[in-house]
C-alpha cells in the first residue's frame, strides 16, 4: 500500500516520487548539488561565514550525506531540507571550533621567521640513507668487535663494563671501539 501525501499545488492523489512505503528513496546528489549548492553557501554566508569556509561546508554537506545516507526509517521526503539541516550543523560545529582557536594576526615576514622544527623531505630520505649504511657497516665488522660496539654505543656500558661483558682487557676493547668507528666513518664517508 503507497503512502499518500497532500503537496500544495498538487492532487490529493499524488505520490511523492522518493519513497513508496518501504521503498528507498533515491536522491540525484548530482542534481541536488547543481540546483542547491550556491543556496547552500549563500546561505552559510550569511550566518557569518567567509565565502571559502562557506564553499568548504558546503561541499562537507554533500560528502556527509554520501558517506552516510540517511536511513530509511527516518522517513525523509524533503531531500533539499535534509542538505540545509546537515550544512546547520556543520556550521554550528565550525562556528563552536572556532570559538576555542587562538587567532593572531601575522605578517608576510613574521610568518616566514617561525621556526620549523620537523626535518624537511630532504633529510629525512638523507638520514634513512645513512641509518642504513650504518647497519651494513656494523653487519660487515667481525663479531666481537660489532658486540663491543653495540654494548657501548647502544647499551650505554662505560668502555670498562663493556670490557668485562665480552672478557678482554680495557686496551683492546678500547681498540676494537676505535676500529668499529673508525670502518662506520669509512662507510658513511664513503672513504
Amino acid at each position: 500500500m503507497a503512502v499518500r501525501h497532500r503537496i500544495i499545488g498538487a492532487t490529493s492523489d499524488s505520490l511523492l516520487p522518493e519513497r513508496v512505503e518501504n521503498t528507498v528513496m533515491s536522491w540525484d546528489l548530482s542534481g541536488l548539488f547543481r540546483n542547491h549548492a550556491k543556496d547552500i553557501a549563500r546561505t552559510l554566508r550569511r550566518r557569518g561565514l567567509t565565502a571559502e569556509t562557506a564553499a568548504d561546508l558546503t561541499q562537507d554537506t554533500f560528502v556527509r550525506v554520501l558517506a552516510c545516507p540517511p536511513k530509511e526509517t527516518l522517513g525523509m521526503h524533503n531531500p533539499v531540507a535534509y542538505l540545509f539541516r546537515i550544512a546547520r550543523n556543520l556550521r554550528i560545529d565550525h562556528q563552536r571550533r572556532e570559538r576555542v582557536l587562538i587567532r593572531v594576526d601575522l605578517s608576510d615576514n613574521e610568518f616566514a621567521q617561525i621556526a620549523d622544527n620537523a626535518p624537511n623531505a630532504e633529510t629525512i630520505v638523507y638520514d634513512r640513507q645513512r641509518l642504513e649504511r650504518t647497519k651494513m657497516a656494523l653487519a660487515e665488522l667481525p663479531e666481537r668487535t660489532r658486540r663491543a660496539f653495540e654494548l657501548h654505543r647502544l647499551g650505554e656500558l662505560t668502555i670498562a663494563e663493556t670490557a668485562a661483558t665480552i672478557g678482554l682487557s680495557t686496551t683492546r676493547t678500547w681498540t676494537l671501539l676505535r676500529d668499529a668507528y673508525e670502518h662506520i666513518d669509512a662507510r658513511l664517508n664513503g672513504l
